[in-house]
């Protein structure tokens, strides 16, 4: 008689729980999270005046005697059904900053508003769609006889797009730098945008902060040739952000000018080395900063915010830009299976990382994602609500708020993560139905609007 496999036999085994069931509501209160978090403890709610208890949860009683909590990855190639949760966090938190809601004033909606893409740089020609890869008229070729140019009209997906045409030719040094300074030539470019829009109006620099402040939301993006881009919504508040009207100077086309202007201005330096030498960084020269009307012909905001929602969720890995997880030898950049153009430029960040005078920048612990060490989305403080505002409005929706005059002691462990082949196989019949009722649940609302 034929053996069942592992996995077969760890699910019946499960199945064959009498606490199944209670398992099973677990993994669905989870949204089929694949990799979540086991706690075990206890929460006791008690009335503040009398010491009466309210409300005792324990562990003691459920499968294993651990509690399953999301474990809240935003990136879609780790746990599909946590980074859809973020996503949707996201597109909440970007939408409120462009329309309002969530405290944020529907007023903002008519303020100067830009979505901005700031993009790295050119560090050597590469392959691109179309037939913006054919080569020169006048036949040149770069200084290893390779032609500027492969002659081919290639698709938009083609696999050979970002590629360089010469990987002699190719920065991969500087490739790395920028992406380690990238967070910082943002910070200066913020700066820098309101130091442009004060000098335009008359105004000290120092004085900038009473008169009007620059709110934003950025989400990081990696290219095809494997380098970071930035999309923002940039937004022009009073001095006490959203709840304050911009000065009757603070215009769109104001605001174009500043971003513009300190696109090309700004420069961050890296470290000396005698091996590099310093390098002046900046950002590329395509640089878009698009109005965003109340009303007009310009995508809308919803369409914005799904756009940034949709980027924050995908990893390095899923984009062909390096992997999720951690490098720590160079064996682990021989193995990783990624293109010899980003194996390339993990093997620069390495030794790159060797070098005592770029030790503060930590880049061979960044070598999965290619030198890059800033969060995926960032916002200014003033922008809209958070993700913990979020979270906390989607608990008390659930009903796991504490209410007045209650005090609760909460008393948490961590006892381990993942699943058992067994349950994981359950687990992934549950997050297909779950997402088939998404679906279906898309489509009638689709519908509705459709008569």
């Amino acid at each position: 008689m034929r053996q069942l496999p592992e996995t077969d036999r760890d699910a019946i085994h499960l199945a064959q729980d009498p606490k199944f069931p209670r398992l099973l509501a677990q993994i669905t209160a989870t949204g089929g999270c694949t990799h979540p978090v086991h706690l075990s403890g206890s929460t006791t709610t008690v009335d503040g005046t009398t010491g009466e208890i309210l409300h005792h949860y324990d562990t003691h009683d459920e499968p294993g005697e651990r509690l399953l909590v999301r474990c809240r990855n935003r990136r879609a190639t780790v746990c599909p059904a946590c980074s859809r949760l973020h996503a949707g966090d996201t597109f909440h938190l970007v939408r409120a900053g462009l329309i309002g809601g969530k405290n944020v004033p529907a007023t903002v909606r008519h303020r100067p508003r830009l979505f901005v893409t700031l993009t790295a740089p050119s560090f050597g020609p590469v392959h691109r769609s179309g037939g913006a890869c054919r080569p020169r008229r006048d036949g040149g070729t770069c200084e290893h006889g390779r032609c500027l140019g492969c002659g081919a009209a290639h698709a938009p997906d083609a696999p050979v797009i970002g590629q360089p045409l010469c990987v002699d030719c190719y920065d991969y040094t500087g490739h790395v730098l920028w992406h380690a300074h990238a967070s910082k030539l943002w910070d200066r470019f913020v700066i820098d945008v309101r130091r442009c829009l004060a000098s335009s109006v008359g105004l000290v620099q120092s004085r900038f902060a009473q008169h009007a402040r620059l709110s934003f939301a950025r989400v990081a993006e990696y290219q095809r040739r494997a380098a970071v881009h930035v999309h923002a919504v940039v937004r022009l508040d009073g001095p006490n952000g959203p709840d304050d009207e911009p000065p009757a100077w603070a215009t769109t086309e104001l605001l174009v000018h500043a971003v513009r202007a300190s696109a090309r201005r700004i420069r961050v330096h890296t470290p000396y080395s005698p091996f590099v030498g310093e390098l002046a960084l900046r950002w590329g020269a395509q640089v878009d900063a698009r109005p965003l009307r109340a009303n007009g012909d310009d995508p809308d905001d919803d369409a914005v915010a799904a756009y940034v929602a949709k980027y924050v969720t995908k990893g390095a890995s899923e984009t062909g830009a390096g992997t999720d997880h951690s490098l720590t030898t160079w064996e682990d950049i021989e193995s990783v299976p990624v293109t010899g153009h980003v194996r390339t430029l993990m093997r620069a960040c390495w030794r790159l990382g060797g070098l005592p005078e770029y030790a503060a920048l930590r880049l061979r612990d960044w070598t999965h994602t290619l030198g890059y060490r800033g969060h995926i989305l960032t916002k200014s403080r003033a922008y809209s609500t958070t993700y913990a505002a979020l979270r906390a409005e989607r608990a008390h929706h659930m009903g796991h708020t504490e209410t007045p005059d209650t005090v609760t002691e909460r008393h948490w462990r961590y006892v381990g993560s993942g699943y058992t082949p067994g349950a994981a196989l359950i687990v992934a019949g549950i997050a297909e139905d779950l997402a088939e009722s998404r679906r279906l649940g898309t489509e009638a609302i689709e519908g509705e609007w459709c008569r």
